[in-house]
């Protein structure tokens, strides 16, 4: 995850540094402390640290989705989000492509 949580913060929260960026950042650094802390639990509390894990990430996920990447869309200038994009695409993989439909999962009938 910390490849994709510096990614956001060096190239996406960069230019906009608001209470809403800033409780972004604030999540994402209490997520790598969960992480951190589950490395060095027993196997004892590995369960409840892994679901209390996946709530943090599902939350964050969620806030970024509906309230974080709107909020961004209207601070930003068309200009800005372009090169935001083409600094994240410079990120990745380019022999890995995201081309699936969004029902990709689901079998047509015949």
């Amino acid at each position: 995850m910390q490849p994709h949580f510096r990614e956001e913060e060096t190239i996406l929260f960069a230019p906009v540094q608001d209470a809403d960026v800033l409780k972004a950042l604030d999540e994402h650094a209490q997520i790598e402390e969960q992480i951190k802390a589950l490395k060095n639990t027993g196997d004892n509390n590995a369960a409840n640290h892994l679901l209390n894990l996946a709530a943090a990430v599902d939350n964050h996920v969620r806030y970024e989705e509906r309230e974080l990447f709107p909020h961004l869309e209207k601070k930003l200038t068309e200009a800005q989000l372009e090169n935001i994009g083409k600094k994240i695409d410079a990120c990745h993989d380019p022999t890995l492509k995201d081309d699936y439909s969004d029902a990709f999962w689901i079998k047509e009938k015949n």
